[in-house]
């Protein structure tokens, strides 16, 4: 609110400026994007049911009766049993807390392990950066999907393992998009400034180098999380993520996948899930990703 004086007998007029800013602006044009919005209302919705779960779950989902097991959905289950009787409604809200929760912190571990390593390589360079690189390297020389199993045979199959494979698999790609960046920024007037007024390297890096490099890290970690919840789901379908009687959708796939002709449900509704999450994330980081381009907003 700004005010207007032109002399002391006037009254002053007020004057609203429409506060503007790079991460205004940014959600500014985010909220323009309706299919972004729409990955985000659907993000929120599983984040939801998965914070809810013990209040909108009818059942235990650890709760077997053999009688009532491969029942349709109906009123009084609504998504229907699977082979154990377990209520599949129940054990779906409560699963939406497993995905989230290992996509979520995988990646938060991917990006802070691999922005530092890629801070390292950018600023400092020389051997520094030709070993990180080459660190790099090695982990993109194998599919990720086959890096991850590996990884979970010899720590052990079991969901936190899970979780810190799907995190060291994913460290290359946050690494080098921070490495580039940094290599960017390294050399620009305000960096160069800095050290001439004696600023030390600590500083730089977190006061100019690791604020400039967030907006990448923002749009790749969302799109990253979607990732990251695929690649839990196809773990826990080859035994080697959550272990029964955790309610994994992964895990739901696979012991259902010899009912998908008699008891079509079971994997239905586990499938449906991992489907409209991901897409969700992906739906956002494209959304982001738009809104951070400066070239998108002339379009």
């Amino acid at each position: 609110m700004v005010q207007i004086t032109a002399n002391m007998n006037e009254t002053p007029v007020a004057i609203t400026e429409k506060v503007s800013g790079p991460w205004r602006d940014a959600w500014r044009a985010f909220r323009k994007n309706k299919i972004a919005m729409a990955g985000l209302i659907m993000i929120l919705f599983f984040i939801l049911i998965a914070l809810l779960a013990p209040v909108l779950a009818p059942y235990d989902y650890k709760d077997q009766q053999l009688a009532d097991r491969l029942k349709p959905p109906s009123s009084e289950h609504w998504f229907g049993t699977d082979d154990l009787g377990r209520d599949l409604f129940s054990r779906v809200l409560y699963g939406a807390r497993i995905s989230l929760w290992v996509g979520t912190f995988s990646v938060l571990g991917s990006i802070v392990l691999g922005t530092a390593l890629g801070i390292l390589a950018g600023f400092y360079g020389k051997w520094i950066d030709m070993l990180i690189s080459r660190l790099f390297d090695i982990l993109l020389a194998f599919p990720s999907i086959l890096l991850a199993i590996a990884i979970v045979a010899i720590l052990g199959p079991s969901l936190q393992n899970a979780l810190y494979a799907i995190a060291i698999v994913n460290i290359p790609t946050y690494g080098r998009l921070v490495r580039a960046k940094v290599l960017s920024l390294k050399n620009e007037e305000y960096i160069t400034a800095a050290r001439a007024i004696g600023m030390k390297n600590s500083g730089i890096l977190l006061r100019h180098i690791l604020p400039n490099s967030l907006t990448p890290i923002i749009v790749q970690g969302t799109l990253g999380i979607a990732t990251a919840i695929i690649e839990a789901a196809s773990l826990g379908f080859l035994g080697l993520g959550a272990q029964p009687p955790a309610p994994e959708w992964g895990k739901m796939l696979s012991d259902s996948r010899q009912f998908i002709a008699t008891a079509p449900w079971t994997v239905l509704f586990p499938g449906l899930c991992i489907l409209l999450t991901s897409l969700g994330f992906n739906l956002m980081g494209d959304g982001l990703r738009d809104a951070f381009d400066p070239k998108m907003k002339n379009r």
